[in-house]
Order: C-alpha cells, then sequence, then structure tokens
C-alpha cells in the first residue's frame, strides 16, 4: 500500500507521522523549504506550490488507488501546498526593510489565517474538502484556504503598515 518514496513526499518527510496535530507539523515543516524560494521571488513560491500540487494530486490518487484513505490525516503535502500559497502573498523584502520583527510577523499571520482557513473550512473552501475526491480535493481545498489567507494576510499586514506610519508621524 505504502510506496516508501511516495510516502515521503506525502507525509512531507513522515512529518505526517506524528500523531497530534500532523496538519499544523506539516504546516510548520514547510516554511525551511518555503523561505528560500520566497526570498529569491514571490512568484517562484507560488509556482513552485502549483508544481508540487499537480505532482501530489497525481501520488494521492495512486496512494488511494491502492487501499489508503482519502484524505489521510498522515498526508501533510497538501498543507506544504496551501502555506506556500498563502507566503507567496508577502513581500519579504519590504517587510525585512521594515525590520525583522515585521517579517516574522507577516510569517506569523499567515500561518495563523491559514491554519484557520485549513481547520474550520469556511464557504468553497469546506465545499471542495466535502465534495471533490481523489488527489484534488485534497490538494484543492488546502490550496484555497492558502490563497484566501495569503489575501487576508495581505489586507492585515497593510493595515498595521498604515496605523503604525500613522502613529510613527
Amino acid at each position: 500500500m505504502k510506496n516508501n518514496a511516495r510516502w515521503a513526499f506525502l507525509s512531507l518527510l513522515y512529518v505526517g507521522n506524528i500523531k497530534k496535530a500532523p496538519g499544523t507539523f506539516g504546516t510548520l515543516a514547510s516554511l525551511p523549504f518555503a523561505l528560500p524560494i520566497l526570498f529569491f521571488s514571490q512568484e517562484s513560491l507560488f509556482l513552485c506550490a502549483l508544481l508540487v500540487g499537480v505532482i501530489a494530486t497525481k501520488q494521492i490518487d495512486i496512494f488511494e488507488q491502492n487501499g489508503g484513505a482519502h484524505d489521510d490525516k498522515s498526508i501533510v503535502i497538501d498543507e506544504l501546498v496551501g502555506m506556500w500559497v498563502a507566503l507567496s502573498f508577502l513581500d519579504p523584502h519590504e517587510l525585512l526593510d521594515k525590520s525583522f520583527f515585521w517579517l516574522c510577523g507577516g510569517i506569523f499571520v499567515s500561518f495563523l489565517l491559514f491554519r484557520i482557513f485549513d481547520i474550520f473550512k469556511p464557504s468553497f473552501i469546506g465545499k471542495i474538502d466535502r465534495e471533490v475526491k481523489g488527489g484534488f480535493g485534497v490538494i484543492g481545498d488546502d490550496a484555497l484556504a492558502g490563497l484566501v489567507a495569503g489575501i487576508c494576510a495581505k489586507f492585515f499586514i497593510f493595515g498595521a503598515l498604515l496605523l503604525e506610519s500613522h502613529f510613527a508621524s
């Protein structure tokens, strides 16, 4: 049922095997892979998320066809895809120009919002999770949660920067 290379990929180097909160740990584990790409360019991180998402969709389909459970909790590659989509909305250079604190805050807000949208699955995110089967359903809800989280984080950070500039003057 489990091909070792496939399972290492789908469980994000076995992070998904952690029994408590594998999705949260998978999201955290995605950060060290994301940040170098993000500092190279936001667009590259977004495109890498799409590429990993396409590969993961196919690998999840194979996993499920070989008897694996749909949306197995140990599969956390979908968290990587969603988190990378959310982070691709951050401009790390702009935030780092403000301070290291702003960069860390932006990453934290993106992480928090992604986890909230991924766990509670409001609106279309939940609809994809409930109605779309196979790898596309597993990856799709997290990719959409990442998109919504990234947009919300961008507005949140923009508002925080406006407030800071208002009170600094």
